[in-house]
């Protein structure tokens, strides 16, 4: 069975740090769930418009972090500022951070994480107009292409997606060789 990753957004995700990551994924073999508040569908922004719409496979009331082996944070503006306000949400990155499982957030959805309280001592990056609200919640700020910290992957905008996926992959990668071992064992 392949590993699952939830990727949480909402209307205002940026549409290359929704699309390219969860294309990627799939290629590679991954199981890729989009969770929204919102059912049906929802809107991206692109290039300083509304973007194309992507189909909500569950919503976030039926989400729960143990049916996911990772979670994906898009950034945007209007997404992660939007989601940072839903109690169930900011519950879920605790819940992904409590079980160890990789949170990768892009751009501005490392908003979340600060919203989490999970930051703390942390690595990170971001767009550069949030890192201030980042080192405020205890964040270790770097400029690179994707910081990792332990579960936590970060990257500064759409530029940086390879290399985010490729970390994304990189960790889900460890995590099935870690269960493989306990298994044997």
């Amino acid at each position: 069975m392949p590993q699952r990753v939830m990727i949480l957004a909402t209307n205002g995700f940026e549409q290359s740090e929704l699309e390219q990551p969860k294309a990627t994924l799939e290629k590679n073999g991954y199981e890729v769930v989009v969770v929204s508040p919102e059912e049906d569908s929802i809107k991206g922004w692109d290039d300083g418009n509304w973007g194309d719409s992507v189909t909500v496979d569950l919503t976030l009331a039926e989400a729960e972090e143990s049916d996911f082996d990772a979670l994906v944070l898009p950034g945007g503006q209007i997404n992660p500022d939007i989601l940072r306000m839903e109690d169930k949400a900011v519950q879920l990155v605790r819940d992904f951070d409590a079980a160890g499982k990789p949170i990768a957030a892009i751009c501005h959805g490392p908003w979340m994480l600060a919203e989490a309280g999970i930051i703390d001592g942390r690595r990170v990056t971001s767009w550069p107009s949030i890192r201030t609200d980042l080192e405020n919640a205890g964040g270790d700020i770097v400029d690179e292409e994707a910081a990792v910290d332990g579960n936590i992957i970060t990257s500064r905008n759409p530029d940086d997606i390879p290399a985010f996926c490729e970390a994304i992959m990189s960790q889900l990668e460890k995590q099935a060789e870690t269960e493989n071992e306990m298994e044997a064992a």
